[in-house]
């Protein structure tokens, strides 16, 4: 008796992870997983494409060159799909980098959907990045003044 119930038991909890990681496990480069605690929203990356309404030319530091960028305002973004911009949000991107960092309250970051009018592919950083619109003073050939842009977005999780 005491094994029939070791094994349920034992199973039980395999299936309880299974089933908390499965938004992630069903996640693939077409989709952005928001997440708010227990609760995970799976947003199609085509429907972000479709919204991006803040279009611009600037200087890529990484690239070394102008390009033309399209996407959403994030600070926006995270009002309307959190009710508030969270103090921190964990990032996980798509080769399994995670960071967690803060000061999004700010509307200068850009969810980027597009680069030179074309949809972003994990060969361009892509599907989804994060970068400053305005980088101020920085020196653009300084590359670590720019580490806090985030690439190949997989997943958003507010921590409150």
């Amino acid at each position: 008796m005491f094994r029939l119930r070791f094994f349920y038991g034992y199973a039980l909890g395999l299936l309880s992870f299974l089933l908390s990681q499965a938004p992630l496990a069903l996640a693939h480069p077409d989709t952005l997983v928001l997440r708010d605690g227990t609760s995970d929203k799976i947003f199609e990356v085509a429907e972000l494409r479709d919204r991006a309404d803040v279009e611009f030319r600037f200087y890529d530091p990484y690239l070394a060159e102008d390009v033309v960028i399209r996407g959403l305002v994030f600070r926006d973004f995270l009002q309307e799909h959190f009710g508030a911009v969270p103090g921190l949000l964990h990032f996980e991107a798509w080769d399994h980098y995670g960071v967690t960092l803060s000061g999004w309250d700010d509307p200068n970051w850009i969810l980027v959907t597009h680069h030179n009018n074309e949809p972003l592919t994990l060969r361009q950083r892509g599907p989804l990045r994060l970068i400053e619109r305005d980088y101020g003073t920085r020196d653009p050939a300084r590359l670590r003044n720019f580490n806090d842009w985030v690439w190949m977005v997989r997943s958003i999780e507010a921590v409150w």
